[in-house]
């Protein structure tokens, strides 16, 4: 079998050893254009995870790469002037270039072909030829594989250092342009890798547009001088970049299959992009060795086994940039805080976990939460809203829809205010008017399915809501106005402590603030004018229901909740039910597992207001770490009631959300 390997970076240069190694038969070349002591950047990061996998394929390689290893367990965290650790992290880093140097030496000892300074212009001839060639790969470039380039996250510049840090280290320091973070972590004896990044706009506005290599180091070494203490940044072409995220709808073409940086990119911010290479390399010598060296299955077992493997961490990657390109959002965060949001921002450790690995920091943050040296974990602090007084974090589920007027219901099932009654222990009242997603049949028929003879519908616009929906009519806004009062008044004889109003999933509220539903260019005039005039007659805590995005191009973005997040805020609601979508029927979800809480994190953390939160949330671990890194201030489990009992291992006093003082 002959094979032609395009790149010889990490990834090429181990598949080429591990397919020597399984057979010394197999014929194996690998090409490379730059010289075999080239290379950029600076230290490579590896996870003891990883480094298992590495001794497993190759022991050889994997005894000379460790020998020169950086180790650390800490990470640091310099914040507004103080310096948050935490440990129990274990990672390792070697020098690219040194690790190029230990994959080439192993190649020449099993009879791998290694030619360099070669420009590939058309696809070898072979039984099997891989592009391992990096980001912007040839071989990917010549085939069908469905890929998709764009960019992700913020700015960002690559340095060395002869600042040898002793642990993983981020730092952040502000200019009057705004945020900049660094992540420094050595990677041998005498240097460490040192990663400046910020937003775009702050790019823009100091001028980095217009600097050279040179202007751009010294800009940063004066930004950050203090933090290098006398010390130098050394540039291999470091200027300004953007990270390009690389996506494939399929990794194989016929007899052509892509590896590492040419198949996937994941953001720097998590130290991935090497691990997921190697792990690349390991995944595809092995389908040969398991398919007896055909081709074809080989590379269908390839793309199945790292497919989902490479989705997830792609998935954390990308929470990961997100969270460094807004991080300025956070600054009014306590450093505990703010660092525990760091940690956790890419949902690959939790509060359990990090209790695991470093318990002090853990105690450290249910302490601040609790505000006592021994406190319980964050979901079980205490939290207070206007007046209640929230035992945990755990809100008890809101009533359900309560319809302001029996014309305002969404089934025959939805309670009217003046019918319902405040069950034992219920202390969130939503209220709300269906709009043209009224006089429906109940869900366990279908939804949205009208009822044969149903009631006159309103909207802001006469769009049906489904494909089987009447046309609605125009509200009369002043009527329904006066519905909205008199059931905030009756919820105060109902000695209710928090109302909420619902501006969620297309109800009539929740359309007006549309644009796929309301052609008006004032779309909050109307919720607003509710708003305020709820809160004129209801003193306590009152809630908004709303839908941060609508999940559909032509409807409202995340920014445009958050915008509206900020304005009802400033209208007097306490606190933002976070939800999203079902503005329209054909929208387009994005469900998983606490798939609301980064929206929740957004608006509790931009449009600084509290925010109750839930989607599929199924744990007390989910809970306290949403509400330790301050992406909510109360939750939802997702659980039977009986089952949130067992959960939680506690009686119904344990989960009693709010009470009166």
């Amino acid at each position: 079998m002959k094979v032609e390997i395009v790149g010889g970076g990490p990834a090429g240069l181990y598949l080429a050893i591990l397919l020597k190694r399984a057979d010394a038969g197999v014929e194996v070349r690998v090409l490379e254009r730059n010289a075999p002591d080239a290379t950029f950047g600076f230290g490579v990061v590896f996870s003891e995870e990883t480094l298992g996998a590495l001794r497993d394929a190759d022991p050889e390689t994997h005894l000379e790469i460790t020998d020169t290893f950086a180790r650390w367990d800490r990470i640091d965290i310099r914040y507004q002037g103080r310096v948050v650790s935490s440990r129990g992290h274990s990672f390792s880093a070697i020098a690219r270039r040194r690790l190029l140097g230990i994959l080439q030496r192993r190649c020449h000892s099993l009879g791998v072909a290694l030619e360099f300074g070669v420009e590939v212009e058309e696809l070898p001839e072979a039984d099997l030829v891989v592009g391992a060639d990096g980001v912007n790969s040839l071989v990917r470039r010549l085939g069908d594989f469905g890929t998709k380039v764009e960019p992700e996250g913020s700015k960002f510049v690559w340095f060395g250092t002869d600042l040898v840090f002793d642990a993983f280290t981020f730092i952040f320091r502000e200019t009057d342009s705004g945020l900049y973070n660094v992540h420094a972590y050595p990677y041998d004896e005498r240097m460490s890798t040192f990663i400046v990044e910020c937003p775009r706009e702050t790019w823009l506005a100091d001028g980095h547009a217009d600097r050279s290599e040179e202007e751009t180091l010294a800009f940063c070494e004066q930004l950050f001088a203090n933090d290098l203490r006398g010390r130098e940044l050394f540039s291999n072409r470091s200027i300004w970049l953007d990270f390009l995220k690389v996506t494939n709808r399929v990794w194989h073409d016929g007899r052509v299959v892509l590896l590492g940086d040419a198949a996937h990119t994941a953001h720097f911010s998590i130290g991935s992009g090497t691990k997921l290479a190697m792990e690349d390399s390991i995944a595809l010598a092995a389908s040969f060795v398991r398919r007896k060296w055909d081709v074809e299955t080989a590379l269908v077992d390839y793309g199945l086994e790292r497919g989902g493997a490479v989705e997830r961490t792609q998935s954390a990657a990308s929470e990961s940039a997100a969270y460094f390109g807004r991080v300025g959002s956070y600054t009014q965060l306590e450093p505990i805080q703010f660092g525990f949001n760091l940690l956790t921002r890419s949902g690959r450790i939790t509060h359990a976990s990090l209790g695991v690995r470093d318990p002090q920091f853990t105690r450290a943050l249910d302490g601040w939460l609790g505000g006592a040296k021994v406190s319980p974990p964050p979901a079980f602090s205490p939290f207070e809203l206007r007046g209640v007084r929230f035992r945990t974090r755990f809100g008890l589920r809101p009533s359900g829809f309560v319809a302001v007027s029996p014309e305002a219901r969404i089934t025959h099932e939805t309670p009217a205010i003046d019918d319902w009654k405040a069950p034992a222990g219920q202390v969130l009242l939503q209220l709300g008017h269906a709009g043209a997603r009224g006089a429906c049949q109940p869900n366990s028929v279908g939804a949205d399915l009208p009822l044969a003879e149903g009631w006159p519908l309103v909207s802001p616009s006469r769009e049906p809501y489904g494909p089987f929906s009447p046309v609605p009519g125009a509200p009369d806004e002043a009527a329904i106005r006066d519905r909205f009062i008199t059931a905030a008044r009756r919820a105060a004889d109902l000695d209710v402590a928090v109302v909420e109003l619902d501006m969620a999933h297309g109800y009539l509220l929740g359309a007006y603030l549309s644009p796929l539903t309301n052609p008006e260019n004032e779309r909050l005039r109307f919720p607003l004018s509710i708003l305020d005039a709820v809160r004129a007659v209801w003193p306590g805590a009152l809630a908004v229901r709303l839908s941060v995005t609508d999940w559909h191009p032509r409807g409202n973005s995340v920014e445009d909740g958050i915008a509206i997040a900020r304005t009802l805020a400033e209208h007097g609601c306490d606190l933002v039910h976070v939800e999203a979508g079902q503005t329209v029927h054909d929208d387009r979800p994005e469900y998983r597992r606490g798939f609301l809480t980064a929206l929740s994190d957004r608006v509790r953390n931009e449009a600084r207001v509290p925010t109750l939160v839930g989607g599929h949330l199924t744990t007390v671990d989910d809970a306290n770490t949403i509400v330790g890194a301050g992406r909510a201030d109360l939750c939802l489990l997702d659980l039977p009631p009986r089952q949130v009992e067992r959960t939680l291992g506690a009686s119904n006093s344990l989960l009693l959300a709010g009470v009166r003082p």
